[in-house]
């Protein structure tokens, strides 16, 4: 048996061309020539339909990822997607401050259904946010192209 999956998604991801250059190219199996290369983004507006909330998470996101130039025209949805998230995570949480985590019904109290809200906002947060580097384990896997730029032996 190789070990190979034969399933189409499973498995480990494949480093970027670029990552693998700026290693050295370790394994030493041959580089993707044809890898695409994306237009990079210095700014950004945030969708019209964007409340004061996702505004400012956007404003805050594109700021930082634009500052480290690991955006790109193919990531923005991504953006929208997580700032979206990040919106009504907040709105969830408000309502289950508000109200509380259980809720009065005729059957008795259960759960408030804000905090299911929440849970699955949450978990967007981290699916887009993982994509886009926004978490500790996920920002080791970017490479920026201030990276390797100090390197005196990177030419030689």
């Amino acid at each position: 048996m190789s070990g190979k999956s034969t399933v189409p998604g499973r498995g480990r991801k494949p480093k970027p061309t670029a990552r693998k250059e700026l290693a050295g190219n370790p394994g030493k199996r041959a580089l993707n020539k044809l890898e695409p290369k994306f237009t990079p983004i210095t700014h950004a507006d945030p969708p019209d339909w964007f409340d004061d909330t996702a505004r400012q998470m956007w404003e805050t996101v594109i700021h930082e990822l634009c500052a480290q130039r690991v955006l790109y025209v193919t990531d923005l949805h991504n953006v929208v997607a997580f700032c979206a998230a990040f919106r009504n995570w907040h709105e969830s949480q408000l309502e289950v401050m508000r109200v509380g985590i259980t809720v009065q019904t005729e059957a008795g109290p259960k759960k408030n259904p804000a905090l299911t809200a929440a849970n699955e906002a949450a978990r967007q947060m981290v699916t887009f946010g993982s994509l886009l580097g926004l978490d500790p384990a996920s920002r080791q896997r970017l490479i920026t192209s201030k990276q390797g730029s100090d390197n005196a032996f990177k030419n030689l």
